[in-house]
């Protein structure tokens, strides 16, 4: 019998794929390199910044240079995957008052529009949804091509009390900022030259 966790993500990763089928039937849909890419967050406890990254994630691209406003991203992330490289820390994270693993096993991102601002610069628009919760952000990032990699770089600043991150006595900002910086580096096969 499978899982709830991975029906969840089989049902997730159908819509995903289903949304990106709408994008022009001239591009090719891009692969990501796992192995070279990363998501990572810096939050600040008591002032002092601290750093993790989630281990398992997947993302899915059509995107042509040529006609960005045409592109579309989405990708999901495996909540349960997130460390701190503490493993007392990292024992604490799927529970409810911080990821809530059991109920949100994935957060996920689908872009609504794409903007150039720059050679090679793009805003990438989109819901982002954390736990239930779903806001808009925008998302600069960059792109940079070597032989057939195109990575996509950027980061951006979530507040973690507005997706119920770290709730009860984690809620006070004193402890934890609510400020959370996130940062990426995907890397990419089979987009268009830049």
């Amino acid at each position: 019998m499978m899982s709830t966790s991975f029906t969840r993500r089989a049902v997730l990763t159908l819509a995903a794929t289903a949304w990106l089928a709408g994008a022009p039937a001239a591009f090719a849909q891009q692969k990501l390199v796992p192995t070279q890419s990363e998501i990572g967050f810096v939050s600040k406890q008591m002032g002092v910044p601290v750093a993790g990254h989630f281990r398992k994630f997947d993302a899915q691209l059509a995107f042509d240079p040529a006609q960005p406003a045409a592109g579309k991203v989405a990708f999901t992330i495996d909540t349960g995957s997130a460390t701190l490289g503490v493993p007392e820390t990292d024992a604490e994270l799927p529970k409810p008052v911080w990821f809530d693993v059991a109920r949100f096993p994935q957060a996920t991102f689908q872009s609504s529009a794409i903007k150039a601002v720059g050679p090679a610069r793009y805003e990438v628009a989109g819901r982002l949804a954390i736990k239930g919760a779903e806001q808009t952000v925008q998302v600069p990032v960059a792109l940079a091509q070597s032989g057939e990699h195109t990575t996509a770089t950027g980061q951006f600043t979530i507040k973690r009390l507005a997706f119920k991150i770290g709730e009860n006595e984690w809620a006070d900002t004193s402890m934890v900022a609510d400020d959370v910086q996130v940062k990426f580096k995907l890397v990419f096969t089979g987009m268009p030259k830049l």
